[in-house]
């Protein structure tokens, strides 16, 4: 085990700029966790551990088991302090290898549901739709077109460890149409126009939610290939819910359904 008692150590140089750049996530293969709970959930979802860098003084009781490989660094409080995006993480960071899931990878259950996000932006909303993905028992969550990283620390944050829970998956929006097609899985768009309310379409069977950004919706491509498009009524004056809001309503409608017959 090293001690690290400087910020200008290389590997606290390095661990720094893969939060921040995902250009150089990209090119190393690795991407950052912070928090004990967050690399549980990495490690029991068998992503290859890196290195671990814990700060004894900021509350860690100990460290999790690791796996065979992984490099331990002892790091200062001073060190932690610039490492850390946040509190409440047991003083415990660590840097991740990477793995990208394709669609011909996810095991699908009898009677999947699946949530697909086109070309959603803002890590935050990205972060809570996989824990409504996780709460809901969702198979897969596919990302169209992606605007953010899904390594990206915000999203990571957000998702409090979803994003290794649930199977996330990157893809354009061709090759998923195509595969959901393939599968007999049926595409549901959230959309307002030309729509019926969600509550009256049937999610019992194999499913795929569809949903754009708050701003544009979703695509043509997604509204032509789809097989019924659905909506949220809004009794109110505005228009539209925040994306992962409207994920939550739809994906636990879903198991309403299901539960009930």
């Amino acid at each position: 085990m090293e001690s690290i008692s400087s910020v200008q150590n290389p590997k606290i140089k390095q661990l720094i700029a893969l939060q921040q750049k995902s250009s150089l996530r990209r090119e190393k293969g690795l991407f950052v966790v912070e928090g004990r709970r967050e690399l549980q959930h990495c490690i029991d979802a068998g992503f290859r551990i890196d290195s671990v860098f814990f700060c004894p003084d900021s509350g860690t009781s100990a460290l999790p088991v690791l796996p065979d490989g992984c490099r331990v660094f002892e790091v200062s409080a001073e060190v932690y302090g610039k490492i850390a995006y946040r509190e409440g993480t047991e003083g415990i960071i660590a840097e991740v290898g990477c793995r990208n899931l394709t669609l011909d990878d996810l095991e699908l259950k009898e009677n999947p549901l699946i949530m697909v996000l086109e070309s959603v932006e803002k890590p935050g909303n990205l972060g809570a739709v996989l824990r409504s993905a996780d709460a809901s028992g969702a198979d897969a969550v596919i990302i169209c077109d992606p605007l953010t990283d899904i390594f990206n620390p915000n999203l990571i944050r957000a998702s409090i460890g979803a994003v290794f829970t649930v199977p996330t998956v990157c893809s354009t929006s061709e090759e998923t149409i195509k595969w959901l097609k393939a599968k007999g899985i049926k595409i549901f768009t959230a959309q307002l126009q030309d729509s019926s309310l969600y509550y009256d379409t049937d999610l019992r069977q194999p499913s795929a939610i569809i949903m754009g950004t708050e701003s544009s919706g979703l695509t043509n491509i997604w509204r032509e290939a789809a097989d019924s498009h659905i909506r949220i009524p809004m009794l109110g004056r505005l228009d539209s819910l925040n994306v992962s809001v409207s994920a939550a309503i739809l994906l636990f409608e879903a198991v309403k359904q299901r539960n009930n017959g």
